[in-house]
């Protein structure tokens, strides 16, 4: 055993030293100029050494010494045969690339003097050597490159944005004024992405890739034995989002299922087959699902339901039903975003919150009210989205109109408020009005000053107010500034805005979409409603302030967990609705429910009591059956009874109907 182990070491010995004695250093010249030893770089060059070999990222003895900002070194490269247009393997640098990035004009200005492309781009989002010198901020590099002939305006590869857009967005006050003296488009703007129509495409190569994935592992099977009995055919299925009803596969347990009727489907690419096309249309249903799998807030029954009268006997058009399936369908995540892009440098340094930057851009002639390419958003708007509320205050004061709406209907004074009580998020989000001198309250007195719409409403709910996961339980569509400042249960915000004229009245609208409660396709058949409510269509009173400002969405999903509101201010803000505005305390959202379902939802006794005081019916139904005691004993799963609140509501009249989803 000594024997074996001893022979083994040796083994291993003898081995390395003939790895060592045989495998010389690839790139000795580049390994010499990375350490800077600018001795050894000339002695290996006397010895004949390849001044063009490459490390094994492609970094060269001349990207070395650029990046370096070794001038001298650089020079005796270039003079031995360096070639200046060597590349990195990953990115494609050139030596000019990297001593554009490190700010090294020293480099830069030898290499371009011997004949370097100052425009040469990347391979990874093509960005030029005037992009990369702007990004680092050594002025002095951005003007050699303008003076060695780079174009100003090129534009990379990713967004299409211009070196100015990167001096703004980098808040690069002398790259500013150089690219500006030298001709720059100070209104330019970026690319803009067509979201809805990449997530179609997106969606679309997924079912194909599913398919042949699908396909490879039914030809990997083995092929069945001569006489054996054959498995029973799977269901046909267009992939998991489409499954056939149980009760059809049961009918006839000899044959295959069918599958669904295939619906057509205007939205999705003319190549796509009609088979996929029904799982995309489940898919987008389910797409707005919180983690537990339970769709978003938002429609009733009455939005799905098929007409039984003469009416469904007339022939109906290609228009028709595109027209009755856009009414009716709930927005993807991507159509809430719909396009983005199309940013001016003024939008870029707004949005990163570069006042310097954006004040040097306005001097210079840039135009205040000029919105994005891809959703309208104004400088003034973009500022506030952001929670750059001193740098709104400046713009207002350089001329910005407050009355710039989004293509969402998004205006300033509405995401003031909103930025400054945004949901908890499930990643970081702009938390930048923290750090403000002007206060939100301020701002708000400004741009209402300044003329705002202070009733102006929102075209869809807001992307940026859901952050993918929709955990609010409640669809803004439709909502004014004053409802905002209700759902805060911001009782200042509200006097304020009242005093400007708002209209508390003003409900959301009904957005499309399943009524809540519909937990799967063996849900979605039509629902009686036992609320006695009249119907609302799409488009309809949604939610009114009062079901705001009592909990909407608490019942219906998981809002406690990212909510965020003025501290204590429950009953605050009821009180002053009920009291003070004399609104009706059993008002009725499209879904049928009341504060007081609301308010038992969150297990709010106090409010329960207080409602009852005023009026408010213990009875109430909301249009999928649930009584105010139901909405306290965890209707929605994960969603722990408040059995203090049971006993409250049972004991005032309401009805259990014992169907706790979380007992």
């Amino acid at each position: 055993m000594k024997i074996r182990a001893f022979s083994v070491l040796t083994s291993l010995a003898a081995a390395a030293l003939f790895s060592a004695a045989t495998v010389a250093p690839e790139a000795p010249v580049a390994d010499a100029a990375m350490r800077g030893d600018t001795s050894a770089v000339r002695e290996l060059i006397q010895q004949g050494a390849d001044v063009n070999a490459a490390q094994g990222d492609g970094m060269t003895a001349l990207h070395w010494a650029a990046s370096r900002g070794n001038s001298r070194l650089t020079s005796m490269l270039l003079f031995a045969g360096a070639r200046f247009n060597a590349k990195t393997r990953n990115g494609g640098y050139t030596p000019l690339h990297v001593a554009a990035k490190a700010g090294r004009s020293g480099p830069i200005e030898v290499i371009v003097k011997a004949g370097a492309d100052p425009n040469a781009t990347t391979t990874s989002g093509g960005a030029t050597p005037l992009h990369l010198a702007v990004g680092s901020g050594d002025d002095s590099s951005v003007a050699v490159l303008i003076r060695g002939g780079a174009t100003v305006d090129l534009r990379e590869g990713a967004w299409e944005q211009t070196p100015l857009m990167w001096a703004a967005a980098y808040n690069r006050l002398g790259s500013i004024s150089l690219l500006l003296a030298a001709g720059a488009d100070i209104k330019a703007m970026s690319k803009i992405e067509d979201t809805p129509a990449r997530e179609k495409a997106d969606r679309a190569a997924n079912i194909q890739r599913n398919r042949r994935v699908a396909a490879l592992k039914a030809a990997s099977q083995p092929l069945p034995t001569p006489g054996a009995a054959r498995p029973a055919a799977p269901t046909p299925r267009a992939d998991s989002a489409a499954r056939p009803d149980s009760a059809a596969v049961k009918k006839d347990s000899t044959k295959p299922a069918t599958p669904p009727a295939q619906k057509k489907d205007s939205t999705k690419p003319a190549t796509a087959p009609a088979q996929a096309k029904t799982a995309v249309d489940s898919a987008s249903v389910r797409r707005g699902a919180t983690p537990a799998g339970r769709p978003v807030a938002g429609g009733d029954s009455a939005s799905r339901a098929t007409p039984k009268d003469s009416a469904a006997s007339t022939p109906v058009t290609a228009a028709d039903d595109s027209a009755r399936r856009a009414a009716t369908r709930v927005l993807s995540y991507a159509e809430m975003v719909g396009n983005r892009g199309g940013l001016t440098p003024l939008l870029y340094a707004v949005r990163e919150g570069n006042s310097e930057a954006a004040l040097a851009l306005l001097d210079a002639g840039a135009e205040v009210n000029t919105v994005s390419g891809g959703d309208s958003t104004s400088a003034l708007l973009m500022a506030t989205i952001n929670g750059h509320f001193d740098l709104a205050k400046e713009l207002l004061a350089r001329g910005a109109n407050p009355k710039l709406a989004s293509k969402a209907g998004a205006t300033p004074l509405y995401t003031t408020l909103n930025i400054q009580w945004a949901a908890k998020s499930l990643y970081p989000q702009p938390t930048a009005q923290r750090q403000q001198k002007t206060d939100y309250m301020e701002l708000m007195e400004l741009l209402l000053a300044a003329g705002a719409d202070v009733n102006a409403r929102l075209k869809s709910h807001l992307w940026y107010m859901s952050y993918n996961f929709d955990l609010l339980g409640v669809n803004t569509q439709g909502a004014t500034p004053f409802w905002r400042a209700a759902y805060a249960l911001d009782v200042p915000a509200m006097k304020m805005l009242l005093k400007h004229g708002a209209d508390h009245t003003l409900p959301t609208t009904k957005p499309a979409g399943r009524l809540i409660g519909d937990d799967g396709p063996g849900e979605q058949a039509e629902v009686k409603d036992p609320s006695g409510l009249k119907p609302i269509p799409n488009g309809g009173p949604g939610v009114y302030p009062l079901q705001a400002a009592s909990g909407v969405g608490y019942g219906e999903g998981f809002a406690a967990n990212s909510h965020v509101h003025a501290p204590d201010a429950w009953m605050s803000a009821v009180r002053f609705l009920i009291e003070e505005l004399k609104v009706d305390v059993n008002s009725r959202d499209h879904n049928g429910f009341s504060a007081l379902h609301h308010a038992a939802a969150r297990g709010d006794n106090e409010m329960i009591e207080y409602l009852v005081s005023k009026g408010g019916d213990i009875t109430a139904v909301s249009r999928r059956a649930q009584t105010v005691t139901d909405m306290a004993n965890g209707p929605v799963q994960r969603v722990v009874p408040f059995l203090s609140t049971v006993e409250l509501t049972m004991k005032l009249g309401s009805k259990n109907s014992n169907k706790c989803k979380s007992c």
